[in-house]
């Protein structure tokens, strides 16, 4: 395949196949989400005091993180070593160990076993071999790092440390997250009918940012015609996008492309009430860490978006976790509040995001053998000053079907 005398690579180009095939969803799980990665389990402030404990998951995989009495914290799975039963039910809680509630099994906050009840048997009868040793049936540990307060877990052995593993995009990691102490403000959970990559590919499309939704282009909020860039790490797997809103009308050349724009007014002008407390002038950064995060800045609404694969190519679970600062006042912690409608489940922007990647599942799915086209923009991969590309897909995709063996 060819355009002009340039062949086409094959990351520009998006085989179907990937969202509804069950063999490629089951290589994912094995080679991304339990491969070479780091996985977003939590925050910090989310386990603050010893004895905290939260429920998550890497990829299909249940796990529980815990804040152990010295303050370290200890990622394991969600299945006791005896029968494979999801012993945490609950999302977050605190506790002084965890109990499987079948077997009473008992493990510690670093998921070391510590208790069996009739180990020993009862009155001489029953029990298990003198030559069981607990140590060698604790529950299975993954390896744990943390930067300024955001918590990441991995299957693999000797991974990097999180600032090389973020490369290029860590001052852009580091400029929301900058050390100060999170306070988290609450959450959303949604099931999305679609396969989970597309919600990763619509962050990184900023192409459509612009087109799609009416919010952001009728209130000036994000685009075309405002200056933005995309911004990569050297594989490609991590990216940001961002932009500064400026405060004046879209040319006539620019409406002429943007038919979402229209004139509307707002009942609660509060809603836009925005400050600009980051670096830089970037208003808008959204960035995608591989494999599973979201990082949200729209202004002063601040979101992590975690992704939750559930067993199913045509679907996953979305969690939302909404923060500020510790630092923040009330009048900070209310504005964040306000602008966190224009996004989450229901939210003014990203529920055209939901609608539409449900309808690239439904679109795809009856047609495995076909494929997209990904060359707006051109066939880069790299860093661009712009946001009328599709750089930030190809550059996903060609890093997907290295992990992939594609």
């Amino acid at each position: 395949m060819t355009i002009g005398s340039i062949r086409t690579p094959p990351w520009a180009r998006i085989p179907y196949d990937i969202y509804s095939d069950p063999s490629i969803y089951e290589r994912e799980q094995e080679r991304i989400f339990w491969g070479r990665s780091w996985n977003y389990v939590g925050l910090e402030a989310e386990i603050p005091r010893h004895g905290d404990f939260k429920r998550t998951a890497v990829g299909d995989r249940p796990v529980v993180l815990a804040r152990d009495k010295d303050g370290s914290i200890g990622v394991f799975e969600n299945r006791c070593a005896h029968r494979g039963v999801a012993f945490c039910y609950r999302t977050h809680g605190n506790a002084k160990a965890l109990q499987c509630p079948y077997h009473q099994w008992t493990y510690d906050l670093r998921g070391n076993l510590i208790g069996i009840p009739f180990r020993k048997g009862f009155q001489g009868q029953g029990g298990l071999p003198d030559d069981f040793d607990p140590a060698e049936h604790s529950l299975t540990k993954l390896s744990v790092t943390t930067r300024n307060g955001v918590i990441f877990a991995s299957y693999a052995d000797g991974m990097e440390p999180i600032e090389a593993y973020l490369g290029e995009i860590l001052p852009w990691f580091d400029r929301m997250f900058d050390g100060r102490e999170l306070r988290v403000l609450g959450y959303w959970r949604q099931r999305i009918e679609c396969n989970w990559k597309l919600i990763i590919e619509n962050i990184r499309d900023p192409y459509h940012a612009t087109l799609l939704h009416v919010f952001l282009v009728s209130f000036g909020l994000n685009r075309a015609d405002q200056p933005g860039r995309v911004v990569f790490d050297s594989h490609g797997r991590h990216y940001a996008a961002m932009n500064e809103r400026l405060d004046r009308d879209a040319s006539a050349e620019a409406k002429r492309e943007m038919k979402s724009i229209m004139d509307l007014q707002l009942e609660g002008p509060k809603l836009l009430d925005v400050i600009r407390e980051f670096p830089g002038r970037e208003t808008l950064v959204m960035q995608t860490i591989w494999p599973n995060i979201i990082l949200q800045q729209q202004s002063n609404a601040l979101a992590i978006r975690q992704v939750i694969t559930t067993g199913d190519p045509g679907g996953f679970d979305f969690h939302w976790t909404v923060f500020g600062y510790a630092t923040d006042d009330e009048a900070m912690t209310q504005r964040r509040l306000r602008l966190a409608n224009l996004m989450g489940p229901s939210g003014l922007v990203s529920i055209d995001d939901t609608e539409v990647v449900e309808l690239t599942q439904k679109g795809t799915g009856p047609f495995s053998e076909a494929q997209g086209v990904i060359e707006m923009g051109g066939l880069t991969t790299g860093d661009e000053d712009h946001v009328i590309t599709e750089g930030p897909l190809r550059a996903f995709h060609k890093y997907y079907r290295e992990v992939m063996g594609l």
